[in-house]
């Protein structure tokens, strides 16, 4: 007789992958001023870190902006696209 407890975990059961492995390299965190644009529109965040594939950006109030926008900051565009969001914070991934 099978034992519920011989059978393996599903996939479902794991355990979810930490965020830090999903990225494609390591961010640094920084404290910046940077602007979220889009057609005229700029929307002042700070970045929060930074990587060459991504960032992480808080906002002053979770207001409604493109999926896809560009993140100016130190002088430089960033193209990219919004990878999640939580509250305030919204994780960004480079194109």
């Amino acid at each position: 007789m099978a034992d519920d407890h011989s059978r393996p975990a599903s996939a479902s059961a794991q355990p979810p992958i930490p965020t830090d492995e999903r990225r494609a390299g390591p961010r640094r965190r920084v404290l910046k001023t940077g602007a979220i644009e889009f057609g005229n529109e700029a929307i002042p965040c700070t970045v929060r870190n930074l990587s060459p594939h991504g960032a992480c950006i808080e906002v002053n109030s979770p207001l409604w902006f493109p999926d896809a926008f560009v993140l100016a900051v130190d002088g430089l565009r960033h193209t990219c696209r919004v990878a999640w969001k939580k509250d305030r914070r919204i994780g960004l991934r480079f194109s």
